[in-house]
């Protein structure tokens, strides 16, 4: 009895000591991508400094803690609290009347995600065969989703998790690295005192709106837990994207639900998104030469990809370069959205765009991989 009682404090013990190692990491990379955003906010890089901010913080601390613990894994709460506060803020943004006149635009919302999986599934083929893998790990490696839930799937059938997750990760990074820096070409911006015109704005609310952005947060989680019960894909931030729709429907009957989420919060979910990507570059294990060189191929073809896909919304509507890029970008949906809500890019369409990719990629990955283990079965590897 006594040993029993000992073991199970000493579990307690180490469970205790493992929360507060994460708590203290989360703490050190917040306030480390807190100092990294601030000086990409001052050249001039305001539409996503602190998504990549996050990155920086995450890869550095990670990087760094990985030598004390080499079993730390990224973690994926965190990303999915900066999904749910960056899905508010989203939700709330989208005017309701503005929505209602995307109808027109049915044949690009639905045509991109099919043909984006297209894309991915042909250059996930052409991969296999130029790194020697099965199709399977191809197209996990190759299917512009999650990366965490790509690299798990791998791991689930036994495939290579470090391949599948260099691809996705330098897909990811590329995208979230590349189009701000367009933007900021595009739309460039003056630096002057943008940190002390952030500082302003971020701080200069009153006490009230905080307590009703906790509240929509509170019901946001309830909202989140029930459809990841109900297996919602991405429900962190689908499920907030939808709260967020919900009070602003409600503000057209009642000004009492005209509500502006506070910046601080968005900032913050921001940064947790990007934590996550740095996370995984920190403990990325150190491959081949070669196969680094080799991922660059499959990469470079998504871009293009999306680019062929940019130009020909850009052909079929109204919207600037720009937007196109954004909703066409292979990867980072709540980063895109982010960055067009900063910008006001035509978020709406931006939004619905990435949304119906989202769900378009979760709920055809069983169809996909059931066709691919199929075929790495009857043929296992490319030579």
């Amino acid at each position: 009895m006594r040993c029993e009682f000992s073991e199970n404090y000493m579990a307690l013990n180490s469970e205790l000591s493992n929360i507060q190692a994460r708590s203290l990491l989360i703490a050190i990379e917040l306030s480390l991508a807190l100092l990294i955003g601030f000086g990409l906010l001052a050249i001039s890089l305001g539409s996503a400094a602190w998504i990549l901010g996050g990155i920086a913080a995450g890869a550095i601390v990670y990087f760094s803690y990985r030598h004390l613990d080499p079993t730390i894994q990224p973690n994926r709460n965190a990303r999915k609290a900066g999904q749910l506060i960056v899905g508010l803020s989203i939700g709330l943004s989208l005017p309701p009347d503005h929505l209602s006149g995307l109808a027109s635009e049915s044949f690009i919302l639905l045509g991109l995600p099919f043909f984006l999986m297209a894309a991915g599934g042909a250059i996930g083929l052409l991969y296999a065969r130029v790194e020697g893998i099965d199709l399977l790990t191809g197209l996990l490696a190759t299917t512009p989703g999650n990366i965490g839930v790509m690299a798990s799937l791998a791991a689930d059938y036994e495939k290579s998790t470090a391949i599948v997750s260099l691809v996705q990760l330098m897909r990811f990074t590329t995208v979230i690295f590349a189009m701000p820096l367009i933007a900021n070409v595009a739309l460039p911006n003056a630096s002057t005192h943008a940190i002390a015109s952030f500082i302003h704005r971020a701080f200069t609310v009153e006490w009230s709106t905080f307590g009703i952005a906790g509240l929509m947060i509170t019901i946001a989680v309830i909202v989140v837990h029930f459809a990841t019960q109900i297996k919602v894909p991405l429900a962190a931030f689908l499920g907030a994207i939808v709260v967020g729709l919900g009070f602003e429907l409600l503000s057209l009957f009642n000004d009492l639900f005209q509500i502006s989420f506070p910046l601080i919060f968005s900032v913050i979910g921001q940064i947790l998104l990007g934590m996550t990507i740095g996370e995984y570059w920190g403990i990325n294990p150190r491959l081949k030469l070669t196969t680094v060189l080799k991922a660059i191929i499959p990469v470079g073809l998504m871009l293009f990809a999306g680019l062929i896909a940019a130009a020909a919304i850009h052909y079929f509507t109204h919207l600037s370069w720009l937007s196109c890029l954004l909703m066409a970008a292979p990867g980072g949906s709540p980063e895109m959205i982010a960055i067009a809500l900063t910008l006001q890019q035509d978020p709406e369409i931006i939004t619905i765009a990435h949304v119906i990719r989202l769900l378009t990629i979760n709920l055809s990955l069983p169809f996909l991989l059931e066709f691919a283990a199929y075929q790495t079965a009857h043929q296992p590897t490319f030579k």
